[in-house]
């Protein structure tokens, strides 16, 4: 079982996390984006990270890899979650919000936007619908952790650190209490090792 990697991809984290949560091992193989293996624009032409090799299956979209992962093994019912809302939240996180995740994170590439504005309207759109759904429970889907919250920590993590003293103002207490908890957890240090590059 081969997984190509790249160790900062919010996508790719999300995959590792639920590999590991359902105890898969893989032979992880740390891409360089600049340049990319042949072995894995062979698997999969698209060329971006993860894609899983296992047995002649090729996953390479990281929504698949933890629907996988979890289907092998799911010890604490991670998949246990209302599948019309779970989804509703990952495409909100997948779609607008990681436009404007990369709008604030890349503010050069989008000189016309006010970065005031985008940061309004990441609140908006995903930080205080989170925060109003962390006040009522724990995590997003209830009162036990889903794949839900481990497909999206990883994007709210990236946007933290863009201005690490800005979103430390925001008034989303509950949400920076659950983006802490999913930081310092044992699960999420164990898939960021600092791998060497692979090399074909």
């Amino acid at each position: 079982m081969i997984l190509y990697s790249y160790r900062r991809c919010p996508y790719a984290m999300r995959a590792r996390m639920a590999l590991r949560y359902a105890g898969i091992d893989v032979e992880h193989r740390e891409i360089e984006l600049r340049n990319k293996p042949q072995s894995m624009l062979l698997a999969s032409p698209k060329g971006t990270v993860p894609v899983l090799c296992v047995d002649g299956l090729v996953l390479d979209q990281s929504l698949d890899i933890m629907h996988w992962a979890i289907s092998q093994s799911d010890p604490d019912g991670w998949g246990a979650a209302d599948e019309t809302i779970a989804q509703a939240w990952v495409a909100k996180n997948d779609g607008p919000f990681k436009v404007l995740l990369d709008q604030y994170k890349y503010p050069n590439r989008f000189p016309e936007l006010d970065q005031a504005a985008v940061l309004q309207e990441a609140l908006q759109i995903m930080l205080l619908p989170i925060e109003q759904s962390l006040q009522a429970t724990q995590y997003l889907m209830g009162d036990k952790m889903t794949w839900v919250d481990v497909a999206i920590f990883p994007f709210i993590r990236q946007f933290s650190m863009v201005d690490a003293k800005k979103f430390e103002q925001l008034p989303i207490s509950d949400t920076k209490k659950w983006l802490a908890q999913h930081l310092e957890s044992e699960l999420f240090q164990s898939v960021m090792y600092k791998y060497p590059v692979w090399r074909d």
